[in-house]
């Protein structure tokens, strides 16, 4: 059975008892891994903390959490905690998020982004294996500090959320793996292949590192509907200066020349149509479960060895999340 995990988004439509039913269920039919977002409304520790009391066996991520939003040690605790919930399920995504909902949200100063990673991760890396730190970073700085008795037994694996060259270097360097997110398909095998020089770099051995990124997927015979949505949803995270000049960088300079005209342009139709079938296809799936599950088999052999399934809802947001569970499911598969 090959490897497949899911992404839920966390969505406010979603009660609590819809995010712990659909963890089960993905469960049920053999994903490995979920990964729940965490971006404004709820938390995505207290989400993953209902689905690992109400599963057993499929590992639970962040996906990812916001490193500014957190200490160094808050964030090693919370880890902590949701390993023992889950009898050591848990993995922790990390990465840095963006300078508007740093520092708009959170109130704080979004500075020396990579730098703060770097030291976040090492820090939080050896609270994690029951050491006493004292870390003076180029970001951070912590003395004597440690989870004492409450350190996992067992290795925790961190993963970084990476989108540009820096930060794919840096995962690969000092992650366990790497998550990508919008990856265009052309631009797949240059993305891992600067993840793998990370940990060459460091003499690190390159398949030490995971390969994992969330695809974009609508399992729908309304090819129509399922287009329209997967447009929107690549709209609203092009109306980011972040996203914006990621997907220029890799191939898009054309659909973000339109996407520089209004920052609210998801919902608006005459935007969202510039983002065309061509883009569309290169960082989603549209179709019968038969297409996306070749075209996961197309980016597998490509080196997306854990690919995430991120669903685009066609239709109702729980039901659309069932069907592409079940659809796809690695144990009917």
């Amino acid at each position: 059975m090959s490897f497949l995990g899911i992404r839920l988004g966390n969505e406010a439509q979603l009660s609590a008892a819809d995010i712990e039913s659909l963890g089960v269920l993905a469960e049920e039919h053999g994903y490995r891994e979920l990964w729940m977002t965490e971006g404004s409304g709820r938390d995505s520790l207290t989400q993953l903390t209902a689905i690992a009391i109400a599963t057993t066996r499929i590992c639970l991520g962040t996906g990812i959490l916001p490193m500014f939003s957190r200490s160094p040690l808050v964030t090693a605790m919370s880890s902590a905690g949701l390993a023992s919930v889950s009898n050591g399920r848990f993995i922790l995504g990390l990465g840095v998020g963006n300078r508007p909902a740093v520092e708009d949200g959170h109130g704080l100063r979004f500075e020396k982004p990579m730098e703060h990673l770097r030291d976040l991760t090492r820090i939080v890396r050896g609270l994690l294996q029951g050491e006493k730190i004292s870390y003076q970073g180029k970001a951070i700085a912590v003395s004597d500090v440690s989870l004492g008795d409450s350190a996992p037994k067992d290795r925790l694996p961190i993963y970084i959320a990476a989108l540009g060259p820096r930060m794919l270097e840096m995962a690969g360097e000092v992650a366990d793996g790497v998550l990508l997110s919008w990856t265009a398909a052309h631009y797949l095998k240059e993305a891992i292949k600067i993840v793998q020089g990370g940990a060459v770099k460091v003499g690190r051995d390159p398949s030490e590192v995971a390969i994992s990124g969330y695809l974009r997927v609508a399992v729908t015979d309304d090819i129509a509907a399922g287009r329209a949505s997967l447009q929107r949803q690549i709209a609203r995270y092009a109306s980011s200066t972040h996203y914006q000049d990621f997907f220029r960088s890799t191939g898009f300079q054309v659909e973000m020349e339109h996407a520089q005209r209004g920052r609210d342009h998801s919902d608006n139709l005459a935007m969202a149509s510039a983002i065309g079938e061509s883009m569309q296809d290169e960082v989603g799936v549209v179709g019968s479960a038969e297409v996306c599950l070749a075209r996961i088999e197309e980016l597998r052999e490509m080196g997306l060895t854990k690919p995430i399934i991120a669903p685009v809802p066609v239709g109702g947001l729980k039901e659309s999340y069932e069907r592409t569970i079940k659809a796809l499911s690695p144990i009917l598969n």
